[in-house]
């Protein structure tokens, strides 16, 4: 096992993004493609991408719409993800 903990296997797998993924945002799988190819037509006009990424241009938009930065015109069809963590009671 490496130094940090983490198997390789284990960081394979961490850094992969699926749909499921991006349900947890959006739960429309048919909206999910369209975003995704709204934003590689925007790639293609010159925008920025809004996250890291060395992947194709699909998977760097699907891991936008996953983080939050990419989101539907109805935000009605958007499920903002939110901590678990519960304010400190004084």
């Amino acid at each position: 096992m490496p130094e940090n903990g983490i198997s390789l296997v284990e960081e394979v797998c961490m850094a992969r993004i699926t749909v499921e993924d991006c349900q947890e945002r959006v739960d429309n799988r048919f909206l999910l493609v369209q975003m995704a190819i709204k934003r590689v037509q925007q790639y293609r006009e010159g925008y920025e991408a809004l996250v890291s990424s060395k992947n194709k241009e699909v998977v760097t938009a699907l891991r936008e719409i996953a983080a939050g930065k990419v989101m539907p015109e109805d935000l009605s069809y958007y499920n903002p993800i939110t901590s678990h963590v519960q304010p400190d009671e004084d």
